[in-house]
């Protein structure tokens, strides 16, 4: 059993009439025992030799070691848990305690071996109890005072040094070497804040630019050593761009009055090429705040352009792809009413043959619209893709035949599709018709003949490729010409709707708009490579073909020798003139249709009707709610009324997320596509045999 803390040995009583030292100068010295006699025992002895920490375990001691130092440790051998030998030996594999003294005490244990034992596990000396108050206060001492004095050293040489610093300051700045030190550390500040580039210095009135010093490769940078640019001091102004010489002149200019500038230009290199350069540079004085010279830096960052550009292009592009598409929508809009208006005319009336001339006119002009309005949805990526196997060499021929009567006969095309050539997942007609704009493309750059090489290529990317492609296994179809090339200004905008590079009256501008679009909506890439006389090559990047893959897409396939029932209809759209031209055409077939502008006034049509319609006709874009969430509302009270969805584009998102068993028809439509869609939403019980 513990003794009373109030208990003190009397062979531990302190001395009386000892004077303490000032508490913020006190050592600190750390007592480790079980014994809480103890523990206060020898801390009343210790008390006046400095700050006495107690520690109650071997865990205990090592937390008070985190937070301090200590002149020395006084370490019970016998404890329960962690004792004086382990505790020890991790106080001696720290670095920041390894050198704080230990002093063990033991009651027991006091043979030889014990003792070397606790010399080997870091200790410095063995004090056995019962204590002897002197003995143990000058052993402690001992440590304290060498504490004491270690750190009064340290606070002198601190002090020392400091004076030291001053005085060599305030002797740096009488001296003339001093001073030129400081210019020196001045272009040296000015190095580490614009490393990695070339440093240079430049007279301030150097009437043309000729760096006295550069540190860096200049030659790996621009092509010309710094002894050609000092022996040819006009070089700098000649090569500077002529759309950047007039602005960056006067820059030059300007830096004179203000001390600093920052210009950023394009340079012709030796190497034929222009690249981008930032120069920076301040204007250095003397002691006395007279100007001396600039000090400057020059950075290549035609890389971080070049993606600039890209990353712009590419924003350019989605955001004319999102205005193009919802433009295309508009205009299926009105070309479906457009259709199904000359349609009915030509149900309805009997015509001359002139008045049918004129008609089918009308007709054609109205489907070469919706052409072009395809193109606009394939550059927007809302073309409605039918994906599948392709195999290269297949669609080799069959382009080929297709090419048969465009290309005449200058022009040779080169295939070069091996046998391990990778099949892709895209839509056939779409890739057909990639392929045939970028062949033509390709004619229309050689007037006097050539060779376009189409060129297939398996590709795995781990995480390097063309931009917005996802690491995996591609086809790279390539279409080399040796034509005239596209120009650095134009190329940036040859992908946009309606941009082209040929004569008036020979080019929609729609073709590679096309091909960019069809590329994307692939999950794929198309990239464009030209140089001037040279030629161009276009780089199509299609994922490879799954081993097993299912076509998601339905074949629209009109029923021939069949007709439909009479049907109840109710038919949603926003647009007024497509919505009656199609409860027109609906009419004409016999059908009975109710109208609604909304998705809102539609469920309160099905609420006061009790559902008592065979098929719900809606478009999929409407204000305030879609035709997605109005046929599922209405699913929830009528899950049995069929649907059919009319849109003027199909988005993926459109497609994957609408309700499920809905069946979909694009604008614009023919009564034939209408009725054939609507057979395939109802049903075989819809059909009657003629």
């Amino acid at each position: 059993m513990n003794r009373p803390a109030k208990e003190i040995p009397a062979v531990l009583q302190p001395e009386q009439g000892r004077a303490e030292k000032p508490e913020r100068d006190r050592a600190r010295v750390l007592l480790v025992d079980d014994d809480e006699p103890n523990l206060l025992a020898v801390a009343t002895v210790l008390e006046d030799l400095g700050e006495v920490v107690l520690a109650r375990s071997g865990d205990e001691a090592l937390r008070h070691l985190l937070k301090g130092e200590f002149a020395v440790i006084l370490l019970d051998v016998y404890m329960p848990g962690m004792d004086g030998y382990e505790t020890a030996q991790i106080i001696r594999n720290r670095d920041q305690t390894k050198g704080i003294p230990i002093v063990f005490l033991s009651a027991v244990n006091k043979e030889a071996e014990h003792q070397l034992r606790g010399y080997a596990m870091g200790a410095v000396d063995y004090v056995f109890k019962p204590v002897d108050p002197m003995i143990l206060r000058s052993k402690v001492a001992v440590f304290v005072e060498l504490f004491e004095k270690t750190k009064e050293v340290e606070r002198k040489a601190r002090h020392e040094q400091a004076l030291l610093d001053a005085n060599l300051r305030a002797n740096a700045e009488r001296l003339k070497a001093e001073q030129e030190l400081r210019r020196a550390e001045q272009r040296q500040a000015a190095i580490i804040q614009s490393l990695p580039m070339v440093l240079y210095l430049e007279p301030i009135d150097a009437a043309q630019r000729a760096p006295t010093y550069v540190s860096g490769d200049l030659e790996a940078i621009c092509g010309f050593s710094l002894e050609q640019v000092q022996s040819e001091p006009t070089i700098w102004v000649e090569r500077l761009h002529p759309d950047d010489r007039n602005r960056v002149l006067a820059a030059l200019e300007a830096r004179r009055k203000s001390g600093r500038s920052s210009i950023e230009y394009r340079w012709h290199c030796a190497d034929g090429s222009y690249k981008h350069f930032l120069d920076q540079a301040v204007l250095l004085r003397d002691a006395d705040g007279k100007p001396v010279e600039f000090a400057g830096t020059l950075t290549d960052i035609t890389e971080q352009r070049s993606l600039e550009s890209q990353l712009v292009q590419a924003q350019k592009l989605d955001a004319i792809g999102k205005l193009t598409g919802g433009i295309a929508h508009d205009f299926n809009n009105l070309l479906a009413a457009v259709i199904g208006g000359l349609t009915l005319l030509e149900r309805r009336g009997t015509l001359e043959d002139e008045q049918q001339r004129i008609l089918g006119m009308a007709k054609r002009a109205a489907e070469q619209g919706s052409e072009l309005v395809r193109r606009l949805l394939a550059f927007a990526r809302r073309q409605r893709l039918q994906p599948h196997t392709i195999d290269l060499t297949a669609l080799h021929e069959a382009v080929s035949d297709l090419l048969t009567h465009t290309l005449g006969g200058l022009v040779n095309v080169e295939w070069h599709i091996g046998d391990a050539t990778w099949m892709v997942f895209a839509d056939q007609a779409q890739l057909e018709l990639a392929l045939l704009n970028l062949i033509i493309n390709a004619r229309d750059a050689m007037p006097e003949g050539g060779t376009v090489t189409i060129l297939a290529e398996n590709q795995k990317l781990a995480n390097v490729g063309p931009p917005g492609l996802e690491p995996g296994e591609y086809v790279r179809i390539e279409v080399t010409d040796t034509g005239s090339g596209i120009s650095p200004d134009h190329l940036e905008k040859v992908m946009e709707p309606f941009f082209t590079t040929k004569d008036v009256g020979k080019g929609s501008g729609l073709g590679l708009s096309m091909v960019y679009g069809f590329a994307k909506q692939s999950d794929g890439a198309f990239r464009l490579e030209s140089e001037l006389g040279k030629g161009t090559t276009a780089e199509l990047w299609l994922p490879r073909a799954p081993e097993a893959v299912v076509a998601d897409a339905v074949e629209l396939v009109e029923p021939e020798g069949h007709q439909l029932r009479a049907l109840k209809v109710l038919l949603i759209d926003d647009h007024a003139e497509v919505r009656n031209m199609t409860a027109a055409i609906l009419e004409d077939g016999g059908h009975a249709v109710v109208q609604a502008d909304n998705g809102v006034e539609a469920l309160a049509i099905i609420d006061k009707r009790d559902g008592d319609f065979d098929l719900l006709i809606t478009d999929y874009a409407m204000p305030h709610l879609s035709g997605t969430d109005f046929l599922r509302e209405a699913q929830k009270s009528h899950p049995a009324v069929p649907a059919l969805m009319i849109t003027g584009y199909a988005e993926t998102d459109m497609i994957n997320h609408r309700p499920a068993g809905v069946e979909m028809l694009l604008k614009p439509f023919t009564p034939a596509t209408l009725e054939a869609a609507i057979a395939r939403a109802c049903g075989a019980e819809t059909i009657t045999i003629r």
